[in-house]
């Protein structure tokens, strides 16, 4: 499947380069009449992938959407930009000329080519099953699409953002925003329903389709989306119960679960970030790793120019309020952060992080000219497959960052933290099962199996487990939360090392002081200028 969407992801790359910039316009895949037979569907499905294109894979899937991230408490900007400092500090303006920018036209233009399959494969001469497949990666993408950007730009204030379905008249596509984010929710939850009622399982995927959504995407996916408009509604945790339900219920060859390796408990959470791990029980949907073409977020965090040995980016480094966040003996908090006096293999060689030079010298990494580039550690969880230096597992481009592992989107973990959540907000903390969930969660992690189940435990639990992953945003948890006021708020820190007496010793240092968040905007990002094209009834978020 990697070789069929790298090839059609280039032709659609070319068509939205070459195409309008009226994120509203709604054009066909191709022409309505080379709709014939079912390559020309395919072509069009693999087609919804053109956001994880070559062209896109670095505005879109690499910097792109983590740098709303850097308004977390989780993240540090590893290298000087001054548009993602309005990021930070919550002053973004809607000229803002980040990747981010892009996400919302390109998320449009997949969610035009969703309604085309959508309106379109019903009539055609096919059999059912194709068609019923079709139409559920269709109605997935369509409700995947949307969830990446309503979080950030919809709320209770200012309203959701542009539903355009299939149904929607060409007439009325530029209409005003829906008064309320929920009405967004509802028709995502619904779309992601309805895919799961259409798609196969994932047993059922033939090789050649491994990649493509399946049921339990779908399921996983819904109750991502309740989980947000939980946040102004407590019924919505209902439907995450439900939905979990279904993914934690399946059985047989399709059974879901957390990885434990057989071979080293110890290393589970570690290892399950190896490629070996790209369609085992617990990635429940990822996009497919390559080291020709895909997502290149794994790289962009890593340190800046590699050592000189691969060109990765340092953009996003951990804080150390993070790192402080894992319990002593938390297997995880290594998986995830690099630390000054600890070693990495990278590109075929043992590096001593904290500095580093050919000869295996301790050196200071106190030059360095910034407090950004000073925070003195970065995120190691997806660098596996620089471990060897093979241009089998990355880029021979050296630049590029394609690499082999899976970028993991929706993990088992994630379904068993969202259910706990429900559980503890509904039936209160304490709850039995909500416990073992967490519990299960733990033990992976090298710690006791001794939660008590509190909101406060769940909420440290999804931020060591889901720590600089792709989707799981840290900043939308805190904010449904309602901790914004008090966590972001206060100053971030890292740490500075420096070779002394051939030991390396660190430093705290505060690297961003006390920021200003104002409940009634921040909540929400500015929607970009250049969303509002070919657009009379777009309004922009309040405050911006």
């Amino acid at each position: 499947m990697k070789k069929i969407i790298f090839s059609i992801c280039l032709v659609v790359s070319v068509l939205a380069m070459s195409g309008c910039a009226d994120f509203l316009e709604r054009e066909s895949y191709g022409k309505d009449e080379t709709w014939k037979t079912k390559e020309d569907v395919m072509q069009a499905v693999y087609g919804l992938y053109h956001f994880v294109s070559p062209y896109w894979s670095e505005e879109i899937c690499g910097r792109g959407h983590m740098w709303l991230e850097c308004a977390s408490d989780n993240v540090l900007i590893g290298r000087d930009r001054a548009s993602v400092d309005e990021i930070r500090e919550f002053r973004m303006s809607p000229s803002n000329d980040n990747d981010v920018s892009r996400v919302w036209e390109v998320m449009y233009q997949n969610v035009a080519k969703a309604n085309n399959i959508i309106k379109l494969v019903p009539d055609m001469s096919l059999d059912g099953a194709f068609k019923n497949q079709a139409l559920g990666t269709a109605l997935f993408f369509r409700g995947f699409s949307m969830l990446w950007m309503v979080p950030y730009y919809g709320d209770d204030t200012n309203g959701g953002i542009p539903i355009i379905t299939e149904k929607t008249p060409t007439a009325e596509i530029d209409s005003p925003r829906p008064s309320h984010v929920l009405q967004n929710y509802d028709q995502i939850i619904a779309d992601f329903r309805e895919a799961g009622d259409k798609l196969p399982y994932f047993s059922e995927l033939p090789a050649d389709q491994i990649g493509l959504p399946h049921k339990a995407a779908a399921w996983a996916y819904a109750a991502r989306a309740a989980l947000y408009a939980s946040a102004y509604d407590a019924k919505y945790y209902d439907i995450v119960i439900e939905m979990c339900d279904k993914v934690m219920g399946m059985t047989g060859a399709d059974k879901r679960s957390l990885y434990i390796d057989s071979s080293d408990k110890s290393k589970s959470f570690a290892n399950l970030w190896r490629k070996e791990q790209n369609h085992s029980s617990e990635y429940i949907f990822s996009l497919e790793g390559s080291n020709t073409n895909g997502a290149r977020y794994h790289g962009v965090s890593f340190v800046n120019a590699g050592w000189g040995l691969y060109n990765t980016w340092g953009y996003f480094t951990p804080s150390l309020e993070l790192y402080k966040a894992f319990e002593e003996g938390d297997t995880r908090r290594d998986a995830t952060i690099l630390a000054p006096g600890q070693h990495i293999q990278f590109m075929g060689r043992d590096i001593l992080f904290g500095g580093y030079s050919p000869d295996g010298t301790v050196v200071s990494i106190t030059n360095r000219t910034t407090a950004h580039v000073s925070a003195g550690m970065v995120l190691r969880k997806f660098m596996s497959p620089w471990e060897t230096g093979s241009y089998s597992e990355v880029s021979s481009l050296r630049d590029k960052l394609w690499n082999s592992l899976n970028c993991c989107l929706m993990r088992y973990a994630d379904v068993m933290l969202m259910k706990a959540e429900a559980l503890i907000w509904t039936k209160g903390e304490g709850n039995g099962e909500a416990k073992e969930l967490l519990n299960d969660i733990r033990e992976r992690a090298g710690l006791p199996r001794n939660s008590q189940a509190t909101k406060a435990q769940l909420q440290n639990e999804r931020r060591c487990e889901l720590a600089f992953e792709f989707q799981p945003s840290r900043f939308v948890d805190v904010i449904r939360w309602g901790l914004a006021p008090s966590l972001l708020t206060t100053p971030l820190h890292g740490v500075i090392s420096k070779g002394q007496s051939g030991q390396i010793v660190t430093e705290e240092v505060e690297v961003y002081p006390a920021r200003t968040y104002n409940p009634t905007y921040n909540k929400v990002f500015p929607i970009p200028e250049r969303a509002f094209t070919g657009t009379e009834n777009l309004t922009q978020n309040k405050g911006y």
